[in-house]
């Protein structure tokens, strides 16, 4: 029997392969969820400056994630591919070179930590309060980064070799170490000072360095079909070439996030800070049903890299299929809630009766995009595992810098606030309609092509 044949992602039955593969990576997204919502809800207790401070800081996490995440696909498409195609030898390459990539990101956020904190949260308000707990905020979790950098590292490994029971054990640790520190440190338990602000960013760093850890000991010491000893490591820069050949779109897709979350904070504070921290309660919120279809998609993007490497481009496709299906069944589930619980889902984070006003309506007119959206990101992450992540960069850009920023800047002209809210739907809409014209090209040059096994 092959190598190829021995690997489950190019022999066992797709759906429940997808699931099992699937479900380790949906539970510990859905544990980070909740870790963002607790995590959120403990700092509001503090008031809405300290929320609004988070609340300012939270692209800055937005850009870490990014770029440690995107680095993290192009090495899990890479692995993938390359134990598809039964080079085993280059795939533990690419693992050690992902390992100096993200060492080298993470030394860029120590810089911006040091130097640019401060600056960063001035530039968006000039109450001192909100710079000051900002400014703690952002310093600490970005010279701190490395647990996040190397931690993303070892999940991201381990799944392109198909495992993702310890992917999900990295999130896990992380998130559930994090929930029990976030309040000993911000409200000073167990005799400890009471460090607000400061205290959250100190449990998360905490938190990431304890997932590194079990990370970095299942890959010395766990059985998997790649080595990541420094003794056999060779540096190439065709490797690093071919990490960022899908790292690359994948960072500037995420970087976009942080960069539209930059500039919508910008339009929404010459309404309220209140206005602001509602953005802010979103995107936690949204994390419920995105961070599902997330790891739903991080089971699927081995399988797809694994058989388009070994081409087999039936197996490919039938996982493509039931993502999409699974996918548009979580992102309904979570307009149902928008709907129907948006009253409840704000008093989590001790909303304002302002908060409220604003927040209601704005989780009804968002949540619109969720059907829209899952397709999209199941069809990016599709790009992304053959090799073909400049055109998931593609759709981004056109949703979140060529749609959605002008529609927020000239609908809240004639609809305030609201004017925001509905320029995300509107985005999706767009979005959903260029990624089936550049899914059905990919299909007849990529797919319809290969042989067929």
């Amino acid at each position: 029997m092959s190598e190829t044949r021995e690997n489950k992602m190019g022999q066992k039955p797709i759906l429940p392969l997808l699931i099992s593969m699937s479900l380790p990576a949906i539970f510990s997204m859905l544990v980070q969820a909740l870790y963002n919502v607790v995590d959120s809800a403990f700092v509001g207790q503090l008031g809405q400056d300290a929320f609004t401070a988070v609340s300012l800081a939270f692209p800055v996490q937005t850009l870490m994630i990014a770029v440690s995440v995107g680095t993290g696909i192009g090495i899990n498409s890479l692995i993938a591919r390359r134990l598809g195609e039964r080079n085993r030898e280059e795939a533990s390459q690419v693992a050690l070179h992902g390992v100096l990539c993200e060492t080298v990101s993470s030394l860029l956020f120590l810089v911006f930590g040091l130097f640019f904190s401060r600056p960063f949260l001035a530039a968006f308000t000039d109450n001192p309060s909100i710079i000051e707990m900002g400014t703690s905020y952002v310093s600490i979790v970005t010279t701190l980064s490395m647990g996040l950098f190397w931690s993303i590292t070892a999940e991201k490994v381990l799944q392109g070799t198909g495992n993702m029971r310890d992917p999900m054990l990295i999130q896990l640790i992380g998130a559930i170490i994090n929930i029990i520190l976030d309040p000993i440190f911000i409200f000073g338990w167990l005799g400890l000072p009471a460090m607000g602000v400061a205290g959250a960013a100190i449990a998360t760093v905490v938190g990431q360095f304890c997932s590194f850890f079990y990370g970095l000991f299942v890959m010395v010491r766990g059985k998997h079909e790649i080595s990541i000893s420094p003794k056999i490591f060779s540096f190439r820069w065709r490797i690093v070439g071919n990490i960022y050949q899908v790292g690359f779109p994948s960072i500037i897709m995420q970087s976009i996030s942080a960069v539209l979350n930059v500039f919508l904070n910008n339009i929404l504070i010459s309404f309220s800070d209140a206005a602001v921290a509602v953005l802010g309660v979103y995107f936690k919120l949204q994390s419920f049903i995105f961070m599902p279809m997330f790891g739903l998609n991080n089971g699927a993007l081995p399988i797809m890299g694994f058989n388009y490497g070994a081409r087999s481009p039936k197996r490919l496709m039938e996982c493509l299929k039931w993502a999409l299906l699974i996918g548009l069944g979580i992102s309904g589930v979570g307009v149902l809630l928008f709907w129907v619980t948006p009253t409840l889902l704000l008093g989590l984070f001790n909303a304002s009766p302002e908060m409220v006003e604003l927040g209601v309506p704005a989780m009804h007119i968002i949540s619109l995009c969720f059907v829209f959206a899952s397709v999209g990101i199941c069809l990016s992450n599709f790009f992304q595992a053959i090799g073909e992540g400049f055109r998931s960069l593609l759709i981004s850009t056109v949703r979140q810098v060529v749609v959605i920023l002008p529609a927020a800047y000239f609908l809240s002209r004639f609809f305030g606030v609201t004017g925001v809210w509905m320029s995300f739907p509107i985005a999706e809409v767009v979005a959903f309609l260029l990624v089936l014209i550049i899914f059905r090209s990919t299909y007849r040059k990529k797919i319809l092509t290969m042989e067929t096994k």
